[in-house]
């Protein structure tokens, strides 16, 4: 069957924001294809809010059949944070038939070229962006997210994000060129002539192990990255967040196949309850690249165990902010209690850990106690958290019962600088939603220690007091060094602290962020622009997204000629 989409016509359509998209990681300049506002969309085939709303209504209570090799069975069992059940099955793969069918059409693939690729990709970008309202009650439902930020966030920065990958994925292929002639001068005699020909061939099958809080978000880059360079995608969702995968999957697969390509270059692996298949899968000798965003302890599992394939992870970290001095006391306040709100604090970049010199700072409010900081922080939080409507759009809900666990006996850590409350969500009743708790400790006590110093993910944070700036900032480094951090943050105007708290996130390889009073907050990075992570300490062993993130996913074969 003659492709539907052909080469030419791809090149045409999405050359230049492929072009773009390779000018914006040059630059690092703000640039964004996919619109962030809801009403953007309902031109030019993409859907508005109500289609979007009934599209995804229409998928509750279904079976989404992708045809792909290998299904011998049906899964599903999803339930959304907000207390409903969404009902979709999903296809199970015998993967001793789906596998050998994936890897069957990568020989085609390889050979289309990193062009053809990168605007393949681009066209599944496309289709997905046109169906952001639909994605977004699916990642709503399936994460806890509010609708706006399920919406951004699963929606148009997730499409950044994959876009990204792609842009540098055909920056690294194309670094070398596709032949050459050589020839080495032999004085008298006839020079040395050689035709070579240099082939970007992929490892094999990669395999995306999804996350619970971000599906779309975290399983874009190492998606696209992978599927850029030439290798078959096999997708396994998180159980609780398969619909967004799913649909992501369909829609590539379509693409592929109106392209001339193999649907099965793309595939889905979801599971039956408790079947643990990402374990099997991580060790089959077929899987040569591995995305994985989720606990340490798995993520350190994956790279102990799966030797035979690349193995990049995002895991967990202590994120911390060090509050020294600040010029603008109240937008220091109003930034990090938004910071410490957002999506109840599920996100692995909020800040948890908050240092505070014991005798207090200075501010241009006069100076403020440890005690005082920390309380009017509460107030700050309360405040923005205050109307209930407005904390249910913030906070979203809690994705599972060991959020909610940890953030009821985080209360008994130490005192209680600010309460956590339940809030009630007239549309969702069912709907877990709580506000963040903020817990003093104090940094000289050995036993305040096992609290800080461990991961504490949901709406937890610790007000950290320290006998001084100095030992604030070897906390942070000995935090970073053996826990690892995907985001820091500072406050001060003095330029040495600032120095040496820099010299410390360069060292340690974390992600800093000084100042921050405004509308762009510590747990938020701006695809094209920011790295997320940066792969050089335990939190992630790669950055979102750089060379090393997609140079690796493929190598250069060479074929000489004489002659």
């Amino acid at each position: 069957m003659a492709a539907e989409l052909t080469a030419p016509e791809l090149i045409a359509k999405h050359r230049p924001t492929l072009d773009q998209a390779l000018e914006a990681i040059r630059t690092r300049a703000y640039w964004s294809p996919h619109p962030e506002h809801p009403k953007a969309y309902g031109e030019h085939g993409s859907l508005d809010a109500a289609a979007g709303k009934a599209a995804f209504d229409a998928l509750l209570g279904t079976r989404l059949d992708l045809g792909q090799a290998g299904t011998d069975d049906w899964v599903g069992g999803e339930i959304s944070p907000y207390g409903t059940e969404l009902g979709v099955s999903y296809p199970h793969a015998d993967l001793d038939v789906l596998l050998p069918a994936m890897k069957a059409g990568q020989p085609a693939w390889r050979d289309a070229g990193a062009e053809v690729r990168a605007v393949v990709c681009l066209e599944i970008l496309k289709r997905i962006s046109d169906r952001t309202h639909e994605f977004a009650h699916a990642v709503m439902h399936t994460s806890g997210q509010a609708f706006l930020m399920a919406f951004q966030a699963g929606g148009p920065h997730a499409q950044d994000r994959g876009l990204e990958a792609v842009a540098y994925a055909y920056a690294e292929q194309v670094r070398t060129p596709e032949s050459a002639e050589w020839s080495k001068p032999q004085g008298k005699r006839d020079p040395l002539v050689l035709t070579k020909n240099f082939t970007p061939v992929p490892r094999g099958i990669g395999l995306v192990i999804g996350c619970n809080t971000f599906p779309t978000w975290n399983g874009y880059p190492g998606l696209f990255a992978s599927l850029a360079t030439g290798n078959a995608v096999l997708v396994k969702p998180h159980p609780r967040a398969v619909l967004p995968l799913a649909l992501t999957v369909r829609i590539a697969r379509e693409v592929l196949t109106e392209a001339g390509f193999a649907a099965d270059l793309v595939a889905l692996a979801a599971e039956r309850p408790g079947e643990g298949v990402a374990k099997a899968l991580a060790t089959r000798p077929e899987i040569r690249i591995i995305d994985y965003t989720g606990s340490t302890s798995f993520g350190d599992w994956l790279e102990a165990n799966a030797r035979q394939a690349q193995v990049y992870t995002e895991k967990a970290g202590v994120n911390t902010v060090i509050v020294h001095s600040t010029d603008d006391y109240k937008g220091m306040l109003s930034n990090l209690a938004f910071s410490l709100s957002l999506y109840s604090g599920q996100m692995c970049t909020t800040p948890q850990n908050l240092l505070i010199p014991r005798e207090g700072i200075l501010t241009d409010q006069g100076p403020k106690t440890f005690d005082e900081v920390t309380a009017d922080l509460a107030r700050a939080v309360d405040g923005l958290l205050g109307d209930d409507a407005r904390a249910n759009a913030l906070l979203g809900a809690i994705v599972n019962p060991d959020v909610k666990a940890r953030l009821e006996a985080a209360a008994g850590l130490g005192e209680v600088a600010l309460a956590s409350r339940e809030i009630s969500n007239p549309e969702f009743p069912g709907a877990v939603v709580r506000t963040p708790v903020i817990v003093k400790l104090d940094g000289a006590k050995p036993d305040a220690e096992a609290a800080y110093m461990s991961e504490c993910f949901g709406p937890v944070s610790f007000a950290v007091a320290l006998d001084s700036v100095t030992d604030a900032v070897e906390l942070l480094r000995r935090t970073v060094r053996e826990k690892g951090a995907m985001t820091v943050g500072a406050y001060t105007t003095d330029s040495e602290v600032e120095r040496a708290i820099e010299e410390v996130c360069l060292e340690e390889a974390a992600q800093l962020s000084f100042n921050l009073t405004g509308g762009v907050f510590v747990n938020q990075t701006a695809a094209f622009s920011d790295f997320h992570g940066s792969g050089g300490n335990p939190a992630a062993n790669a950055a979102l997204c750089d060379g090393a993130f997609v140079a690796n996913r493929f190598r250069v074969v060479e074929v000489r000629h004489q002659g």
